[in-house]
């Protein structure tokens, strides 16, 4: 195997830990906002670790910059996604 081969498994590995980190946290933690907190940035580490492992995989930079834009659009809706259900989990009528 390759260098290449070797970081790109790697960041794989490390992607899918991130995920599988931020599922435990949904199904472990108290609150609707630190099941937020776990699954926004645990999700969005395990994106950038496979985005950056494809990237490496792939070696074209135009598949790389592609992908590096998906994952910023990711990023900006899970954000998004993750305040308005904490805005909606405060609001008088879900706690009534």
């Amino acid at each position: 195997m390759s260098v290449v081969e070797l970081i790109t498994a790697a960041l794989l590995a490390i992607g899918v830990f991130f995920y599988f980190a931020g599922t435990v946290g949904i199904l472990r933690f108290p609150d609707v906002h630190s099941r937020l907190h776990a699954l926004t940035k645990a999700d969005n580490l395990g994106l950038m670790a496979i985005v950056i492992a494809a990237g490496l995989h792939f070696g074209d930079g135009w598949i790389a910059g592609k992908l590096a834009l998906i994952w910023l659009l990711a990023l900006f809706a899970a954000g998004m996604a993750a305040q308005l259900v904490a805005r909606a989990a405060l609001s008088p009528e879900h706690n009534a």
